[in-house]
């Protein structure tokens, strides 16, 4: 007999769109207080300046507005999970519309204000089922928020490490939207039973083929925390590193995850 379908995770619209307001003002925050000298440092991303940063994590929000000007699809065709592996693009237009942004919006923060009011705006205007015309397929309004969530944590992350002593913090139910489907996606990404993946205190899941443990410790396992999670699946850390730099711990024959990271396109 097969085993049962997994039901996918549910995430709460309200408490979704919460954090990613949450993060995206703890982002504007941040942004107010960086000088010119801080605005011009380089990033982990290419040649992307920490000013193009800034502005391409706008547009986490106004491709909303962006998909809410399609029509409308007929039905659902794309899962959520789906999402981190299908978004890879042409990361030439991806930095030329960055840095279009940081040279056409030279106050910041205005800008991040006005993507702000045309995001609550739409959302307002929208249930959470209507449909979008995504990358990953047609999903609803309310799932296409969560993968907003990833966007700002990642991208966080990323200013985080652009800027010594930022520290933007991280709101907590973003956080953990983000590490939940990032994990999904792995086990979407690398079906099975074999590996059981702990990434406290916000997601557990199995994944990759072979022997299916079903009482007590799994014989392979690995535990890790949200942000080390974070940067392997969005490939700012090698797993090799980040095994070599206890940042993970992975014990068994099958839990190595390297042949299956990074998870975003």
């Amino acid at each position: 007999m097969p085993p049962a379908k997994k039901r996918a995770r549910s995430y709460d619209p309200a408490k979704t769109r919460a954090a990613v307001l949450a993060q995206f003002g703890n982002v504007r925050a941040a942004v107010r207080t960086l000088t010119p000298e801080q605005l011009a440092l380089p990033t982990r991303l290419g040649d992307w300046s920490v000013r193009e940063l800034v502005a391409h994590i706008g547009t986490a929000l106004t491709a909303v507005d962006r998909l809410l000007g399609e029509p409308e699809p007929a039905r659902q065709d794309g899962r959520l999970i789906d999402w981190p592996s299908a978004i890879a693009a042409d990361a030439d237009a991806i930095a030329a519309t960055a840095r279009r942004l940081a040279a056409g919006h030279p106050d910041l923060d205005a800008h991040l204000a006005d993507v702000e009011r045309r995001f609550t705006d739409r959302l307002d205007a929208h249930p959470g089922g209507r449909l979008l015309p995504t990358n990953a397929g047609v999903l609803p309004l309310a799932d296409y928020v969560v993968t907003r969530a990833v966007e700002l944590v990642v991208h966080t992350d990323d200013l985080n490490a652009a800027v010594p002593g930022l520290d933007i913090p991280y709101d907590r139910q973003a956080l953990a939207a983000c590490t939940r489907l990032l994990a999904d996606a792995l086990a979407a990404k690398a079906p099975g039973g074999s590996t059981e993946v702990r990434i406290p205190p916000y997601a557990v899941v199995q994944c990759v083929e072979g022997p299916r443990h079903t009482r007590g410790t799994p014989p392979n396992v690995v535990e890790t925390d949200p942000l080390t999670w974070i940067r392997l699946a969005g490939g700012r850390t090698a797993w090799q590193d980040a095994v070599a730099g206890a940042k993970v711990s992975a014990s068994g024959e099958r839990a190595d995850l390297g042949p299956y990271l990074p998870l975003l396109g």
